[in-house]
């Protein structure tokens, strides 16, 4: 089993290159931090001094003036809007409030990034503060829109300021954004410091050296603050590598699987970053268990190759650190090998691992695992219109569901940014998802004919935001639940809603009585569409079709579940 490959040669991924302390850190950022004031006030006493009888400072006089001629009122209301954007308030406000979103909407806050936005924009204000209180230059003589200011004219505070917000929130959207259109964004970011700088000239409030000393105040702050905080090792996602723990093995509570054997970590790298997998061997390491063998999943193979080439290479524990996806990927893989699997949730949804009582946080969830034991769980197993046949941990289902995954996952960025809520905005946006004709058979009994807008199979019943769609499912009952939803009107989705809060069992019939929605518990379900209908394993997208042959696999995988876990899973 490889180790997942590092970011450079030159040091290990997830580590700084080479390694510093904070006070060597802090150190590096006020020596670059002079010369950066240095270098400025340099050109601005050239600039005021021996060279201002040289062009282009000798004709700077004339730009400001012809420009100044050139004012409408339309100009003027769209210089003072673009002025805005780099005046003191405008960008405090808005860095506070960009560092605060790094930190609390993402599911792993972003603390680096918020700290590297922050020190560019203190660092470029610092800086102007010496370069002005250093350089005396007067502002042109023009009407200025803005009046007097008690700096300097050189350099431009509003240009610089604009330049390290918004070319720090372009560095960040090309860093961390995914897709086609980060580059759109990052340009259109980059595009707000020149307007600036252009209504600054406008405004007749600087001089054109005054904004390019000011872009290249910003920019040197940027590259400082990027170099000091966002270097190498620093936290990205990308640079996800195998941790070299530092904390020395402790004697575990009691024996855990992989203790005696192998580990094998498979995560995905677009989710689990390099701090994250340092603290999970961290984890490892206080439980006993050998240094860990770490292997990222790709895009063309989700979890399930990794862990079978784990369980090939004698594996007797495989942690996965990802989504639903992840996870399914990887207990098809390991469904009835005996490998025990230990579930570290990191996507957005981890319906599995709310299921069985696991915290949150990663690091929470592995070391309460390991405190655990291991506990066979019950899997479902998918096939139809000669799809290969799959098993499925939490839920399976055709229609309102899977077009609402279709559209969660459809949203990107806004996916990773807001988590689990999106599939609430997504729901709300496929509510209008027709219903359609179904035959379902379980259990070889009876044909039930039903026009359902969703049928959800599931080995769980929580979803997203603590709401219970299978009120009776458990994961080691040995069966599945199902639920067929089947609203008309705003009065049937009205008491669809209510059924489903209250967690209510209805059984066959219920549509005759105007029941909204049917609970069934089954081992082997046949569903017929009249048409093709989006389908959705564990929160994946596998595309329409119109069967579905759905079983139950009573204890196919093992896994590592807490002393808090839900009963019925402790006792399986």
């Amino acid at each position: 089993m490889t180790q997942a490959p590092r970011a450079r040669s030159a040091a290990p991924a997830g580590r700084a290159a080479p390694p510093r302390g904070v006070g060597r850190t802090v150190g590096w950022i006020g020596v670059l931090t002079a010369c950066q004031a240095a270098l400025l006030v340099g050109a601005g006493l050239l600039v005021t001094g021996p060279a201002r009888h040289l062009w282009p400072m000798t004709a700077e006089d004339d730009v400001v003036t012809a420009v100044a001629r050139m004012r409408t009122p339309v100009l003027t209301a769209l210089s003072s809007v673009a002025s805005g954007a780099g005046d003191t308030l405008t960008v405090v406000t808005a860095c506070l409030a960009c560092c605060l979103g790094l930190v609390v909407v993402p599911r792993l806050p972003l603390w680096r990034q918020a700290v590297f936005l922050a020190l560019a924009v203190s660092l470029q204000s610092l800086v102007f503060l010496v370069v002005t209180a250093a350089v005396e230059r007067h502002r042109p003589d023009v009407d200025r829109l803005d009046g007097s200011l008690p700096t300097s004219s050189y350099t431009s505070g509003h240009t610089g300021a604009a330049t390290a917000l918004y070319g720090g929130l372009a560095v960040l959207a090309l860093t961390r954004l995914r897709g086609p259109w980060r580059r759109a964004a990052a340009a259109l970011l980059l595009v707000i410091p020149l307007l600036v700088g252009v209504a600054r000239i406008y405004r007749g409030m600087h001089h054109p050296t005054d904004i390019v000393g000011g872009l290249v105040n910003g920019c040197l702050s940027l590259v400082v603050a990027r170099h000091a905080v966002l270097a190498e090792g620093h936290g990205t996602a990308r640079a996800a590598g195998p941790p070299a723990p530092d904390t020395p093995p402790a004697p575990a509570p009691h024996p855990v699987p992989g203790r005696s054997g192998r580990t094998v970590v498979v995560f995905n790298p677009t989710l689990v970053a390099a701090p994250v997998l340092h603290a999970l061997g961290r984890v490892l390491a206080r439980h006993g268990c050998p240094a860990p063998s770490y292997v990222a999943t790709t895009a063309e193979d989700p979890g399930g190759g990794q862990a079978a080439e784990a369980v090939r290479t004698g594996a007797s524990l495989v942690v996965v650190c990802g989504g639903d996806g992840t996870v399914r990927a990887a207990a098809d893989a390991l469904a009835g090998t005996g490998v025990p699997l230990a579930v570290v949730p990191c996507g957005t949804g981890n319906l599995l691992a709310r299921n069985l009582g696991l915290p949150p946080a990663p690091t929470d969830a592995l070391d309460a695992a390991l405190h655990g034991t291991v506990h066979p769980i019950d899997l479902g197993r998918v096939e139809g219109d000669g799809r290969p046949a799959a098993l499925f941990a939490a839920m399976a289902g055709a229609g309102l569901d899977a077009a609402m995954v279709q559209r969660a996952n459809e949203s990107g960025r806004a996916k990773s940014l807001l988590g689990w809520p999106v599939y609430v905005l997504a729901a709300l946006r496929v509510l209008r998802t027709p219903p359609v004709r179904v035959s379902i058979r379980l259990d070889g009994g009876p044909v039930l004919h039903r026009r359902a807008r969703m049928v959800l199979c599931g080995n769980v019943g929580t979803v997203q935001g603590g709401l219970r769609l299978l009120p009776d499912a458990r994961p080691d009952d040995g069966r599945l639940d199902l639920m067929v939803l089947h609203p008309k009107g705003p009065r049937g989705w009205f008491g669809a809603v209510r059924a489903l809060l209250r967690g209510r069992r209805r059984g066959p019939g219920a549509d005759r009585r105007g029941g909204p929605v049917e609970f069934f518990a089954f081992r082997r379900a046949e569903f017929t569409f009249e048409t093709p209908r989006p389908r959705e394993l564990d929160g994946d997208p596998v595309g329409p079709g119109r069967r579905l042959e759905v079983e139950v696999r009573p204890g196919a995988l093992g896994v590592l579940l807490p002393v808090t876990a839900p009963s019925s899973a402790r006792e399986g």
